[in-house]
């Protein structure tokens, strides 16, 4: 299961591991998105995955497509928790609502997801979390409520993993550096802004930002049994990145 896969590293996430053979599932906010994604992989040959439209942060609503999901499939082996974001300013103009709807979306809907897929992962005799975190979470840039959200996610993860150990469930994040995704936020700055962009493309030691695939390998890798000794890991995909925003530290 991979929530928010119909686009940008989701939806990459949940292109690899239909083409290596899973049986996805996965949810995001907009039901059209989710066709569009089920239609490509049934043109390339793949099967489609079961979805559904919702919102991560609803109460009850995940919970319910969790269940429906390991009865679709007759189980559950494995979660990745990609659903994420912020809302709000800096800390002078974020308003509480801001800070608790940027951690609700990020660590707030990790630790209920974690929770929906732990009974039937211990069915199945074990299985992964991968939790999908942000270099943000400990190289400090604005805002700040997206940072702490992503801090926690770490955190959430190395204590999942020492909880759920007895259960063969393993627990790791990994934490993207900024990748170039069609329509965010760095990939509008290259065309709109080339001369900012090349100046934020210094933070990388080789000039060159994070590829979503990049990610999704790594995450793969975790959910496989080829990483059977690993967990409660954050691990980094970032290109050996320095600071997180183009406003360095």
């Amino acid at each position: 299961m991979v929530t928010g896969g119909s686009r940008g590293l989701g939806q990459q996430i949940v292109r690899l591991l239909a083409a290596r053979g899973a049986h996805v599932s996965t949810c995001g906010r907009r039901a059209e998105n989710l066709d569009t994604l089920g239609n490509a992989l049934g043109e390339e040959g793949l099967p489609r995955p079961f979805t559904r439209a919702l919102d991560v942060t609803a109460p009850e609503h995940l919970e319910r497509f969790v269940a429906d999901a390991a009865a679709e499939y007759g189980g559950l082996h494995g979660v990745v928790a990609c659903a994420g974001g912020a809302r709000g300013a800096g800390v002078e103009e974020a308003t509480p609502a801001d800070w608790s709807a940027t951690w609700e979306l990020n660590a707030g809907h990790s630790a209920r997801l974690a929770a929906a897929a732990v009974p039937y992962l211990r069915s199945a005799g074990g299985g992964s979390m991968v939790l999908i975190a942000s270099i943000s979470g400990w190289k400090p840039g604005p805002q700040a409520q997206y940072g702490v959200a992503k801090a926690g996610q770490i955190h959430l993860a190395a204590s999942l993993a020492r909880e759920l150990g007895p259960d063969r469930i393993r627990v790791n994040a990994v934490s993207p550096g900024s990748m170039l995704i069609p329509g965010k936020r760095w990939h509008r700055m290259r065309s709109e802004d080339p001369a900012a962009f090349a100046q934020f493309q210094r933070e990388f030691p080789g000039g060159e930002l994070v590829d979503p695939k990049e990610v999704a390998e790594v995450v793969a890798f975790l959910l496989s049994d080829l990483a059977s000794g690993i967990s409660g890991a954050n691990i980094p995909v970032d290109r050996a990145q320095n600071a997180p925003t183009p406003q360095g530290y």
